[in-house]
Formats: structure tokens, C-alpha cells, sequence
């Protein structure tokens, strides 16, 4: 056989499933796709996580929206981090063009536009679904990770989230858990150091310092009430296409610690909630973290942890987690180990920095006969990417350099009255556009702050005066008259006279 039909069996067996699987596009060999070869990810593997990675410009946001319209079309619901506006245009059929057919002829795949049901949802005050979680629904722990704190920081908020469970006191926004430092420092210090240990002001202060922090960068509009419901994510429309759950953080780009705990809390709370799947034929929810960097720049070493170990272990509920980012480097090497799909756009060498992660980069692929795999990841086009993934038994599938598919839906945003369409329409929009203030710790702390001074005031002002008490008057006149029959005052007055009788 030629190189050629060798090159058509080798990636078509690699390629093989037996179950259902998205189609990405053709393999490549010499630079030139191959249209008797078929790139395809199965359903099943889904869940062992990926990257999709790449320079500005390569083609990362498109090759999102290809996989999840494609995830979508199988009833299986999206969650995507929208950084930069790009993914609405997802809610609208796209629009074949004379460079959408040329390239689809090369890759023997027919096109056809599509719309998908979209939900936009914001964690501010943009316009679509409110995100909001509760600090009782972090914990103890993992708010002291998000908050950096160290073991002894740590325990003292382990000992106020036990407080307020003890006393019946919710923990769902900021204002209440700042409400409990400065009690617990002042008014209630004594209470909390006979019941619970002393507590220094000193480590209070600190905490107090670090929430300021999450404040200033929007976790007071994060953290409250209505709390959403993970099951809201699960959504099926009535054609059975999966929801894309879009989330627009355009106004939070600059904000990483709001991103971070966002997203740490996001997968927490699925893990949490969602049953034991194991080995499934597809999976029961996809998230895609674009800029995936803003969740590890910001992070501790304790937060990292956490997050490795929640990857490792919410493939078993069924979910699968992409991380969306320019350069693999940006990944832990922790997390980056838990990823089965790559998907590697190209990456351009300016620098001698680059060229080296270049060569790092290409140490996390398969070896390959057909590719010089350096040399393949500076001169892919648009719309390219090398490509590897796991088979239905869990083993690497060839490298493949894949001349991918185009989206069948809008390539381009969404215009303001689109979104506003959208939203008008959206269930969930009504279902919490709703902000819920009810009694909780801050409330119940001011009141009881409240009652305990205007009782001390009462007690002050209503205490009777004792019967032997001399009264002011009493005490004045006593006082004149100590001093008046003093013997120091008598021999002061005739010394006196003494001298007036002389003259």
C-alpha cells in the first residue's frame, strides 16, 4: 500500500467507535486533508475531560461551538464560560458561504445550518439568568481556600460556620459573615471564648480583610440568594437538543478571584449533587472554562488541590470539563494528566520562551510516523488542529492533524435585541431575577445587638436608688459640714480672729 492508504487505515481504525460519536473533520497528511479519513470523538469518552488550546486567531472559539452544537444535537445540555462575548451567535442558524462549501467538499462532510436553544446567564448585572450561591453552601473549607487562608484563619471560620448553625443563623451573603467577625470580636467575644475559645482580633482582622478583598472584585453581587439549582443546567427543549448554558463574563475579565471561586464553587456543588454515573454511554453534562487561566493565576496551592481533585473525581458523575486556553502551559501539570481530548490549534514561535513551550507542548502528544509534531504546531492554518483523544477503551487515538468542520450555526454575536428576545422568553430569567433578602445571620446579630443595649439602657435608667443611699443633696451638705467642723478649719478661723482683735 502507499503512504496514503497507509496513512487512510491507520487514522480511520484509530478513529473507529462503536457507539455514537461527533465528527470533528478529516485528517490531514502533507499539509492537505484527506477526505477518506473521518476524525471522531465517541459519546462515551466525553466525560474524561480535554483541552482545546491555541493561539489568538487559530479557530479555539469555533471548534467550541462545532463540538457543542454537535453535544447538543445529542440531548446532551453545554455549559460554556464566555469571556469575550464570542458564543451567542449559537441561538441562530449560521449562513453558508462560498469558503463554509469549499471547505466541507475537502473534508467529504455535508453542511447545514442550525440554530441550538441557548440560555444566557450572568453571575453580574448583565441582562439574562442571576448566578448566585449562598457562603453555607461552600463550607467552611472550601471558602477559607478561596479566601487563601492559613490553618489558623482557617479554624476560626470552621468555628463561625458552627456558631451559626448552633444558633440558627443562615450564612448567605458577605455582609453576614462580616457581621459575625466583628461580633465575635466585640459585643460576643466573651460568649464565643466560653463556648468555642478565644479567638484573636488579630486573625479576625485578617479575614475580614481578605472578604473586603472578594467584595471589591463583585462577590457581593455573587454571593446571595436565589441560589441556582444545578438541575437547571440539565435542560432538554422540546426537539430534544440540549441547552447551551452560556455564560457572559465580559465584565469580569478583571476580576479573577470572582472568576475562580465561581467556578470552583460551580464544580462543587455538581459533584455534590449529581448521582454516581459510571462508565456511561454519554455524558450528563459538558462545561467549557474559556480563559481557563484566570482560575489558576489567582490560585493557592490549596485551591489547585481542590480543584485536581475534583476533575479527578466528577467524570464518575457523568460530566465532562474542557479547559479552553492558549497555551497548554497554562494548565497544572496535575490537571493537565486528567485531560483525554487535546485538541491543539496553532502556536506561534516569536520568542525563545515560545519555542520552548513549543517543544513542551509537543512532549504531551502521541509520537507519530506521519507528523514532525513541532513543526506541524507552527504551521497549522485557521480552522486546523491537531487532535488526539481516548477510544472506547480508554486508549490514546492517533495524532491527527484535522482540518475541522464549520459550525452550523451563526458565526458572529448576537445583536442587543436578540438578547433581549431571548431573555424575554427565558424561564429561568423570571425564575431568578428575583433577589431574596431574608433573616439571616446579619440581620438576626443586629437585632440581638439592638435589644441587648436598650436593654442595658432600661436597666440603667429603672434601677431605684437604695434606702441608705444619701441622696446628692445630702452628700453636698454633709461634705460642707465635715469641713466646716474640721480642726484644721477651726484653727484656721481664730488665727484669724486672733490677728483682726490685735488690731
Amino acid at each position: 500500500m502507499s503512504n496514503k492508504e497507509n496513512f487512510i487505515q491507520y487514522i480511520n481504525e484509530g478513529y473507529t467507535s462503536k457507539g455514537e460519536s461527533i465528527l470533528l473533520g478529516a485528517a490531514m497528511l502533507d499539509g492537505e486533508p484527506i477526505s477518506e479519513t473521518a476524525v471522531k470523538i465517541p459519546l462515551k469518552t466525553l466525560n474524561r475531560h480535554g483541552l482545546i488550546a491555541g493561539a489568538t486567531g487559530t479557530g479555539k472559539t469555533k471548534t467550541i461551538q462545532v463540538v457543542s452544537e454537535q453535544l447538543s444535537s445529542f440531548g446532551i445540555p453545554v455549559l460554556m464560560m464566555d469571556i469575550k462575548g464570542d458564543f451567542s451567535g449559537i441561538a441562530k442558524e449560521g449562513e453558508e458561504k462560498a469558503f463554509i462549501t469549499e471547505r466541507h467538499a475537502k473534508i467529504n462532510i455535508p453542511y447545514k445550518t442550525a440554530a441550538f436553544p441557548v440560555e444566557l446567564m450572568t453571575l453580574s448585572d448583565q441582562n439574562g439568568v442571576r448566578l448566585r450561591a449562598t457562603i453555607s453552601e461552600f463550607g467552611p473549607v472550601l471558602f477559607s481556600r478561596i479566601l487563601n487562608l492559613n490553618d489558623t484563619q482557617s479554624g476560626v471560620v470552621s468555628v463561625i460556620f458552627k456558631y451559626c448553625d448552633d444558633k440558627k443563623m443562615p450564612l448567605l451573603d458577605l455582609k453576614d459573615i462580616k457581621k459575625v467577625l466583628n461580633y465575635i470580636t466585640e459585643e460576643g467575644k466573651d460568649e464565643i471564648s466560653e463556648e468555642y475559645g478565644k479567638i484573636s482580633t488579630a486573625t479576625t482582622g485578617t479575614i475580614l480583610r481578605k472578604i473586603i478583598e472578594l467584595e471589591q472584585q463583585g462577590g457581593d453581587i455573587f454571593f446571595g440568594e436565589k441560589s441556582f439549582e444545578i438541575d437547571d443546567l440539565l435542560r432538554i427543549d422540546e426537539n430534544g437538543k440540549g441547552y447551551i448554558n452560556i455564560i457572559r463574563l465580559t465584565d469580569i475579565q478583571d476580576k479573577p478571584k470572582l472568576f475562580s471561586t465561581f467556578m470552583l464553587s460551580l464544580l462543587a456543588e455538581i459533584y455534590q449533587q449529581m448521582p454516581e454515573k459510571g462508565d456511561v454511554e454519554q455524558p450528563e453534562l459538558v462545561l467549557f472554562i474559556d480563559e481557563a487561566h484566570l482560575i489558576f493565576d489567582e490560585a493557592s496551592k490549596a485551591l489547585l488541590d481542590q480543584i485536581e481533585t475534583i476533575i479527578k473525581l466528577i467524570r464518575s458523575k457523568g460530566i465532562g470539563v474542557y479547559f479552553v486556553t492558549q497555551n497548554p502551559m497554562d494548565i497544572p501539570k496535575g490537571v493537565l494528566a486528567q485531560l483525554g481530548l487535546k485538541i491543539q490549534h496553532a502556536l506561534r514561535a516569536f520568542t525563545a520562551n515560545d519555542r520552548q513551550a513549543i517543544n513542551q507542548t509537543a512532549d504531551n502528544y502521541p509520537t507519530s510516523d506521519y507528523y514532525k509534531t513541532e513543526e506541524v504546531l507552527t504551521s497549522l492554518g485557521i480552522g486546523e488542529a491537531l487532535v488526539t483523544a481516548l477510544n472506547e477503551k480508554g486508549i490514546p487515538t492517533p495524532l491527527a492533524a484535522t482540518m475541522l468542520r464549520a459550525p452550523m450555526s451563526r458565526m458572529d454575536i448576537l445583536n442587543d435585541s436578540e438578547i433581549s428576545d431571548i431573555n424575554i422568553k427565558s424561564k429561568l430569567v423570571k425564575k431568578y431575577q428575583e433577589e431574596i433578602d431574608r433573616e439571616s445571620a446579619y440581620e438576626i446579630l443586629t437585632k440581638k445587638i439592638e435589644e441587648a443595649t436598650i436593654q442595658a439602657q432600661e436597666q440603667e435608667e429603672e434601677q431605684p436608688r437604695k434606702s441608705n443611699e444619701p441622696s446628692t443633696a445630702e452628700v453636698i451638705g454633709k461634705s460642707v459640714t465635715k469641713v466646716v467642723t474640721s480642726a484644721s478649719f477651726i484653727r484656721g478661723v481664730f488665727g484669724v480672729l486672733m490677728k483682726i482683735f490685735k488690731k
